[in-house]
């Protein structure tokens, strides 16, 4: 089967070759099979076989070969890691991360909120004499204010000076146009948005 099929290839090479040499070998053995041509186209036909078999015989291969020197050693060893702690180590590992992270959380926690009321404490008694402090500038503002309403009003006659616009004898904060309206524009600006501004 095998040989057969040798054969067969080779008798297909050969009609190629003498295809390129100059036609097909059977169209030239064609017109007489009896008479002298008939045996020349024979005998070119086997010269030019013979040619194209030592041909095909001495038609060199290009083989894929090792380099200059052959190959390097190859590392056929497993390269397996070294081995660190084992599964239930690094568990208890991080179960102990775990705890020691919420207790300085608590522990931090119960600290804030003791510096919180220690703030706020301390904001409780300071905040009489902050109000007393604000009363005071309060009362100054007004005093300088009242001041500067008599001598801008001092020719208008029946102008009563300090009389206050709601029909109540009860304190009433002023606001901030009625402590800075007669300061300079700087402050008035700086009072009102000041702490606008500052955040």
């Amino acid at each position: 089967m095998g040989g057969g099929t040798r054969n067969v290839r080779a008798g297909r090479g050969v009609g190629r070759c003498l295809q390129r040499k100059g036609g097909s070998y059977m169209q030239e053995a064609e017109p007489d099979r009896r008479g002298s041509q008939s045996e020349r186209a024979g005998r070119d036909f086997r010269s030019q076989a013979g040619r194209c078999f030592r041909k095909m015989a001495t038609l060199k291969v290009k083989q894929d070969l090792p380099p200059p020197g052959g190959y390097g050693p190859v590392d056929y060893k497993r390269n397996l890691p070294r081995r660190g702690l084992s599964g239930y180590s690094m568990f208890g590992i991080g179960i102990g991360v775990l705890i020691f992270g919420y207790w300085r959380l608590f522990k931090w926690n119960r600290e804030r909120r003791r510096l919180q009321i220690e703030d706020l404490e301390a904001r409780i008694a300071l905040l009489p004499l902050l109000y007393a402090e604000q009363d005071r500038r309060t009362l100054r503002l007004l005093r300088e204010n009242l001041e500067e309403e008599a001598k801008i009003m001092k020719d208008v006659p029946g102008w009563k000076v300090g009389e206050s616009v709601y029909n109540s004898d009860r304190w009433t904060t002023p606001t901030v146009e009625e402590l800075f309206n007669l300061r300079p524009e700087e402050e008035y600006l700086r009072a009102k948005y000041g702490f606008q501004w500052y955040v």
